[in-house]
């Protein structure tokens, strides 16, 4: 909003208002003017771990989502959005490089004063080498492609997601409060799940253990803290059920 202030006039058509349980805003309630230019929004939230239980309707608006966070977790209807965009680092390689997805007729609305790497006009023109692209990113993210279709497509990516979601969210309702998620269920992120500990002054001794356990960056966001495990494609679900298993025994222990 701070970046795209400085070029256009920016309008939040809906706002949470913050309090317990955390949810996306109602589609309904979304003040979404009839002129703007395109609704932004940001499908799996990171930080909160909210996910949006349903598309937004915008009519002819276009919709442009940052997917970065869910890219490739689940198949994606494209064609509900003008705009996606996904940056690599978590489900396709490393950062430094950005999947775009533009409907073709909004390729004619980009900037003609735009820089030519940043102009997605000129990069659908250029078969996205109007200059030199970051080859080590893109043979990788070829790689994680591959795999992905080898191990069942994003049919098998959506599966398995959903059941490493489930196992942690189940052991967090049923640790008898030991555990708290804050964000209510409907809207709670299959990829990054945040929740804290009751008696805050545990968290610190349960990331400690976790890290001597083997499961490291448990750590939440800076601006929420407590606990957030990202589910990211790249981890195994052995990987989940060794957390699970943790977080069952730290709360049979304390």
């Amino acid at each position: 909003m701070a970046e795209a202030g400085k070029l256009a006039q920016v309008e939040i058509v809906a706002r949470h208002p913050g309090e317990l349980p955390l949810a996306a805003p109602p589609p309904g309630r979304w003040a979404l003017p009839a002129d703007c230019a395109y609704c932004h929004i940001t499908p799996n939230e990171t930080v909160d771990g909210i996910a949006y239980p349903a598309l937004p309707e915008t009519g002819e608006v276009p919709l442009v989502a940052d997917c970065t966070s869910s890219f490739l977790t689940a198949p994606l209807d494209v064609a509900k959005f003008g705009v996606i965009y996904a940056s690599a680092q978590k489900n396709i390689g490393p950062a430094g490089l950005t999947v775009a997805i533009v409907r073709e007729d909004l390729l004619e609305r980009s900037r003609r004063d735009l820089p030519a790497p940043f102009s997605y006009r000129r990069q659908a023109e250029e078969g996205s080498c109007v200059n030199t692209p970051p080859m080590l990113a893109i043979h990788i993210a070829g790689l994680v492609f591959d795999w992905i279709a080898d191990n069942g497509g994003l049919g098998e990516m959506e599966a398995a997601s959903r059941r490493k979601a489930a196992l942690i969210y189940t052991t967090i309702d049923s640790s008898g409060g030991f555990y708290l998620a804050p964000v209510a269920p409907g809207h709670r992120s299959p990829i990054n799940i945040r929740f804290h500990l009751a008696e805050t002054a545990l968290t610190e001794v349960f990331l400690s253990e976790a890290e001597a356990a083997g499961l490291t960056n448990l750590r939440g966001h800076c601006q929420v803290g407590g606990i957030r495990a990202s589910l990211y494609n790249a981890m195994p679900e052995a990987g989940v059920v060794a957390l699970a298993g943790f977080m069952a025994d730290f709360a049979r222990r304390y």
